[in-house]
């Protein structure tokens, strides 16, 4: 069934400050901004939420930049936004590739990095990129700051530690050193939900996150040590194998995934050599 628009409740902060007084003294407040989530769930009656609180009017959370050694994007920095940064381009290229995967361009102009990150779908494009590049949230209240890694953001399917009284302000990412490498899975070449996405660093110590083969994004720990280790491809996807236990679902099935995975880790084995 259809949601009743009528039934919902706005609140329209002009500040950053003002947001958060909000979301402390009038929630529970849902974030919205691009909307490209929210009002897909609205129109299809899937999620519960009626009272909003829209961010999209607030400059405080846009802005890209290299800042005390780390690269800072804003909350709403956009796909479109991450494609034509030179600062992004030049730090995080994999971004970029993974920015130019999702949806089509009115999709990529209103899409924020932040509601992919707070949406936590485990398809969701840009996570396994933040992920393998260790990146860091930083979430904000009106009591304080914090500042979570992504690879411990996700609580279980769609679940974060963010709290409602926090908002994502920033994400924030190191030094990227080695060679950056991304691919997406889908049914079709573009506009099309992953099946399987795969961002990898290749250096001394590599670093590998996959989306879709878990109920959030995931780091491959085991598989990372074994090629640092000198492990053969093949070993390494041996553990890998071990590693990941990827679901069925409607998209696809568990062997698929799985050996698309296995493939993927290939693939960027080869063409990073």
């Amino acid at each position: 069934m259809k949601t009743a628009h009528t039934a919902l409740e706005m609140r329209d902060p002009r500040t950053l400050g003002e947001a958060l007084a909000m979301l402390r003294d009038e929630g529970p407040l849902t974030p919205l901004a691009g909307c490209t989530d929210v009002f897909v769930n609205l129109h299809f009656g899937t999620t519960p939420d009626r009272r909003f609180i829209n961010l999209w009017a607030l400059d405080e959370l846009r802005g890209i930049g290299v800042r005390d050694g780390v690269l800072r994007l804003g909350a709403l920095t956009t796909y479109t936004d991450a494609i034509r940064s030179p600062e992004v381009n030049d730090w995080l290229p994999a971004l970029v590739a993974a920015a130019r995967e999702v949806g089509g361009v009115q999709i990529q102009n209103r899409g924020t990095l932040a509601g992919n990150l707070a949406n936590g779908s485990p398809a969701g494009d840009s996570l396994p990129v933040l992920a393998a590049a260790d990146a860091v949230v930083v979430l904000r209240s009106a009591g304080g700051e914090r500042r979570v890694p992504v690879t411990e953001l996700y609580t279980g399917y769609r679940a974060t530690v963010i709290r409602p009284d926090e908002l994502i302000v920033a994400v924030e990412v190191p030094p990227v050193e080695g060679t950056q490498w991304f691919r997406k899975v889908g049914t079709r070449a573009a506009q099309a939900i992953s099946k399987v996405v795969m961002m990898a660093v290749r250096a001394p110590r590599p670093r590998i996150a996959f989306g879709s083969v878990a109920a959030t994004v995931v780091r491959v720990p085991r598989t990372e040590q074994a090629l640092a280790d000198g492990a053969s491809i093949e070993e390494a996807w041996a553990v890998l194998a071990e590693e990941i236990h990827p679901i069925d679902d409607v998209r696809s099935t568990s062997a698929y995934r799985l050996r698309v995975a296995g493939n993927l880790l290939r693939q960027w084995w080869t063409e990073t050599r």
